[in-house]
């Protein structure tokens, strides 16, 4: 046996004994991941779990209180909450990891050649993500989806859109104090070729922030979806969706039938909470300034 392939399973187990300490050390990123990962692994296994038809109806069972058999409840139309809870789970986390992944490619490249370019090209990228972020970001995403048309993959590319200033201000800035740093001049000196600088040399100093700001932008990039729906701009009925489930159930609080919407609110309550406790726990596990005072 080789003496490289004999160092393959040491290495192996000095990554994993480093996971180990750095998981033990930062608890909190153990929880969120493990919220986070549940969520995801109840959305993607919802037509194995669900116990029943998101839009099935059965007028018989309508507008039953939560019990074994039905364990949310049921709406007007005798559906199950908590099958629409986990179908509506594909959607929003669906539009929550899409909308991120587009604002996050086209933020993160337009930052990167803005902050490594300047001059003008920089100018003018700026007075571009200037002028959307004149916008709140809830509104622009409700104008680009009303101008789209109501359509789930429209909310997507709206809610992407809207993430982009931010990816973009972010990146640029991470981006100038790096660019200072010797090594890049060292890199310059020896004749590396400017894409080999940005992606090799400075987009690998940047990511831990960016990693970040990806998880806490799928926190709002889940309640754009939600409040999109609500308005009826997201899925369209009968297609399972919490923002949309709330606000076909809103009539029926009146009447105290509080699981319809309890369901759906408390499911986008601990997505959110579980992708913002992520980023809390990665920003801090990331911070090379804590990591030297832990």
């Amino acid at each position: 046996m080789s003496a490289a392939a004999a160092a393959l399973p040491l290495q192996r187990r000095t990554r994993s004994g480093s996971l180990r300490v750095f998981l033990r050390r930062n608890p909190r990123l153990l929880v969120g991941g493990s919220i986070v990962a549940i969520l995801l692994l109840a959305a993607a296994a919802a037509p194995y779990v669900a116990p029943y038809d998101p839009v099935a109806t059965n007028v018989q069972d309508s507008l039953q209180s939560p019990s074994l058999r039905h364990l949310l409840g049921t709406d007007d139309l005798g559906r199950d909450v908590f099958s629409r809870v986990l179908w509506g789970a594909r959607i929003s986390l669906s539009v929550g990891v899409i909308s991120v992944a587009i604002g996050f490619t086209v933020g993160v490249s337009t930052g990167l050649l803005a902050g490594y370019l300047g001059g003008t090209f920089d100018l003018l990228v700026m007075r571009v993500i200037d002028a959307l972020l004149a916008f709140p970001a809830l509104v622009l995403a409700i104008s680009i989806t009303a101008a789209l048309g109501p359509q789930i993959q429209n909310a997507m590319i709206a809610i992407g859109i809207v993430a982009i200033p931010g990816y973009t201000r972010l990146t640029r800035g991470q981006v100038l104090t790096v660019r200072s740093q010797e090594f890049i001049t060292a890199a310059r000196t020896v004749g590396a070729p400017p894409l080999r600088i940005v992606l090799r040399h400075i987009f690998p100093n940047v990511t831990n922030t960016l990693v970040v700001q990806a998880t806490l932008s799928t926190a709002f990039a889940i309640l754009a979806e939600a409040a999109l729906s609500f308005l009826g701009l997201g899925a369209q009925p009968p297609t399972p969706s919490w923002g949309q489930d709330i606000a076909y159930s809103a009539r029926y609080l009146a009447n105290l039938d509080w699981w319809m919407s309890a369901g759906p609110g408390l499911a986008i309550f601990l997505a959110v909470f579980a992708f913002n406790f992520l980023g809390d726990a990665l920003r801090d596990a990331l911070d090379p300034r804590l990591r030297r005072t832990a």
